[in-house]
């Protein structure tokens, strides 16, 4: 592995980290609250380590798919780690395992949370703490790759933190990686900005705006209310952050089509239009659910607290605007689901992915055709019109088993290290490898994380790296092979 590069890499995200909370630094300004200091000497300490960590290792090697892999796991870690000290010195959260697990789980966009009092905490933090979001949802190395010098090897480490879905599709926008980026983080910022005044319209503050609107895109969840968004109970609210949860899912790609006024290829985009299903599938049964118990008055709010909460845990974000561990059974098993499925790839979400569901359940129709009716038929597997080579549909099914057997090892490990039921226990795994946040049982929407030990604590934050790089960067470390020359 090329050491000089990694560590140039390593300085430049520790660069981007320290100058990131300059935002953070503001918003503790204008509140006036005890906050500032901590975040100042947090971002002089992050910039200290990251700026001789460029200048010294300055000799620009071409990275390879190690280097890349090295770079994704660890980054996130190091960025992670790093982040911890405005709440450390604060003393907002004081333990380091604590303030480590809600870091990751920002950045990861998981949204899960051990805080017990969030409106305790002040402005600055909670800022800096729904910034994690902003800068986690795009994927945090893509900010990277936008700073590296020409030829270093940006698209390999934009692999290893990307999903085997993008693999599938083949998808790029512009011919150079870092242009790509560019627009990448163009319209993620822009969908970030018209979602911050259209809740500035309905009357929310800027900074309640500006903190779920990171959240939102990102499809993360982290709130600045201990009743999530519950806390508003407005219809408007919760429509505008349903559209931009669902655009938060959809493929960036077909944002930049749109915007070049191609309409053809998201009609031809396969998962788009499984996506669509699915989503009107979940939202109308646990809506139709809800109705008919009587759960809410009427159809309409029926539809808007059923339609949002499937929103949520179908794109992964993790937002709650109700208690949905009270609603019937049936409408709990619907999302409980969802929480399985993930929305497309190429977007800010976490899951196994529509793509990979698509590509599945093709294998196995075409699987049956060929045993039962047609054997001696040559069976092809097309996605977006265009044939799908076999190693990649290899790839989908290895890549479900694996979510599968984590989710089980997972809830035998957490039953063991904290006792937990065996619901709780699952629910644990699936909220933190799905990036989802909230869960079932002792990790419900009125619960939170802060019960769990500190083994658990950090099996949960590992399960959420691995997650969020999408299992194969981060597992394959465990491979002596990938240690040797």
């Amino acid at each position: 592995m090329h050491f000089n590069s990694i560590i140039n890499v390593l300085g430049i995200l520790f660069i981007v980290t320290g100058c990131s909370m300059a935002l953070p630094m503001f918003c503790s300004l204008y509140y006036h609250e005890a906050d500032l200091l901590p975040i100042l000497y947090s971002a002089l300490t992050i910039l200290s380590l990251g700026l001789p960590l460029r200048w010294f290792f300055r000799k620009n090697n071409e990275l390879n798919i190690k280097d890349g892999i090295f770079i994704a796991v660890f980054g996130w870690v190091l960025v992670s780690a790093l982040s911890t000290l405005p709440f450390m010195l604060h003393g907002s959260i004081p333990s380091f395992t604590d303030a480590f697990f809600e870091m990751m789980s920002g950045y990861t966009t998981t949204g899960a949370t051990i805080l017990t009092d969030i409106e305790a905490v002040p402005h600055g933090l909670l800022f800096w703490r729904s910034q994690t979001h902003l800068l986690g949802g795009m994927g945090f190395l893509t900010l990277t790759i936008i700073f590296l010098p020409h030829g270093m090897g940006g698209l390999r480490i934009f692999r290893a933190e990307s999903s085997p879905g993008q693999v599938i599709t083949k998808e790029k926008f512009k011919p150079r990686n870092r242009d790509t980026m560019v627009m990448l983080w163009w319209i993620y910022i822009g969908l970030n900005v018209l979602q911050i005044l259209l809740l500035l319209l309905g009357g929310m503050s800027f900074f309640d705006a500006a903190c779920t609107a990171f959240g939102t895109v990102s499809t993360s969840g982290y709130a600045t209310k201990n009743a999530s968004i519950g806390f508003y109970d407005s219809a408007y609210f919760d429509w505008i952050i349903i559209l931009f949860m669902f655009l938060g899912g959809t493929a960036f790609i077909l944002f930049y089509q749109l915007m070049h006024g191609d309409w053809k290829g998201l009609v031809i985009n396969t998962e788009f239009r499984w996506y669509l299903a699915i989503l009107i599938f979940f939202c109308g049964m646990v809506s139709w659910i809800l109705w008919q118990d009587g759960t809410y008055p009427n159809l309409i709010d029926s539809v808007r607290y059923g339609t949002f909460q499937v929103m949520s845990l179908l794109t992964t974000t993790g937002f709650t605007t109700a208690d949905y561990e009270l609603w019937p059974q049936a409408a709990q098993m619907f999302l409980y689901m969802v929480c399985f499925i993930g929305a497309c790839a190429g977007s800010t979400t976490s899951g196994i992915k529509v793509v990979h569901y698509i590509l599945i359940c093709k294998f196995m129709f075409a699987s049956v055709r060929k045993i039962f009716f047609q054997p001696m038929a040559v069976t092809s597997i097309r996605l977006n019109r265009r044939p799908v080579d076999s190693s990649i549909v290899n790839l989908a099914i290895c890549y479900f088993i694996t979510n599968i057997f984590m989710v089980l090892a997972g809830g035998c490990f957490m039953v063991l290290s904290d006792n937990l039921d065996y619901s709780s226990a699952m629910s644990t795994i699936i909220s933190a490898l799905m990036n989802i946040g909230p869960g079932f049982g002792a990790v419900g929407p009125s619960q939170n994380f802060a019960f769990i030990s500190d083994t658990g604590k950090w099996f949960l934050a590992w399960n959420m790296l691995v997650g969020r790089l999408e299992m194969f960067s981060a597992l394959v470390l465990f491979y002596p092979s990938f240690w040797k020359k």
